[in-house]
């Protein structure tokens, strides 16, 4: 039985084709990170795989700084733009290869862009069908990006009380503008991210420590003592109760215009 075409798609959405359009960007990343999971490459984003490879990267990074950067850059934006954990580590082997700051920089860059992607992936593919049926996950961002969407996702880059994937979906879910998302990511993610690259500067002397430890462990326990003598660097550990608070003091600070506007419209 042959279907027309109004009775098959929305009206006004084009057709099949514009439905194509609209939804390969958000596929293409959709196939990308089912084949990173398939392939076990985010097993290379720890802190194990960077002590045990970290000389022969120092020694590409000083063949050839900028091409190195770039890449670095280009793995942390396809890391976001693919929701594959190990933001972390890659923001503390930046600054553990690249320096503090540098590591830093390059770190925010390639977050940013890759938030970027996944923001304009989604806007093309889901906003108009999601918004419409939005369901509770959603619904708990709309009032904050109503008020105000600036300062309430620079209040949710600050404070990561959510998700980072689930930040960068949800403003271009509700309508927030590009430029706004853009400017409240770069700015919302800096501290976080340079707090962890100082951390991945003194990293080095934790890794051989730890290395250290490993290996006597491993010599006390003899042969098949690998089991017993794991060889781990825990990202969690770095992220003291005094940065915690700081992070979430920069957000309250960034929620205060949010809250001035509720307090008011409630005075009236």
């Amino acid at each position: 039985m042959n279907v027309r075409q109004g009775e098959r798609f929305p009206k006004g959405t084009g057709g099949a084709g514009a439905w194509v359009r609209r939804l390969w960007p958000l596929g293409l990343l959709l196939a990308g990170t089912a084949l990173v999971f398939a392939m076990g490459w985010g097993s290379y984003l720890s802190l194990e795989s960077l002590a045990e490879n970290r000389a022969a990267l120092a020694q590409a990074i000083d063949a050839n700084l900028p091409l190195a950067l770039l890449i670095f850059v280009a793995l942390y934006a396809a890391t976001v733009a693919l929701s594959v954990p190990g933001g972390a580590a890659l923001t503390l082997a930046g600054g553990l290869l690249f320096g503090w700051f540098v590591g830093g920089v390059a770190s925010v860059i390639g977050a940013t862009l890759g938030a970027a992607v996944v923001f304009l992936a989604a806007k093309s593919a889901l906003s108009d069908l999601v918004a419409a049926k939005a369901g509770p996950w959603l619904e708990r961002f709309r009032q904050g990006f109503q008020e105000d969407a600036f300062h309430y996702l620079l209040f949710l880059r600050l404070v990561p009380i959510f998700p980072f994937w689930l930040v960068n979906l949800a403003p271009a879910l509700l309508g927030v503008s590009f430029t706004t998302y853009l400017a409240a990511t770069a700015i919302g993610i800096i501290p976080g991210t340079f707090a962890y690259s100082l951390a991945g500067n003194g990293l080095d002397s934790v890794i051989e420590a730890q290395q250290a430890l490993h290996q006597s462990c491993l010599a006390k326990m003899g042969a098949g003592g690998q089991e017993s003598c794991p060889y781990t660097l825990d990202p969690g550990a770095l992220l003291t109760p005094e940065l915690i608070a700081g992070l979430v003091a920069l957000g309250l600070v960034a929620l205060v215009p949010v809250l001035v506007k509720w307090f008011r419209r409630r005075a009236v």
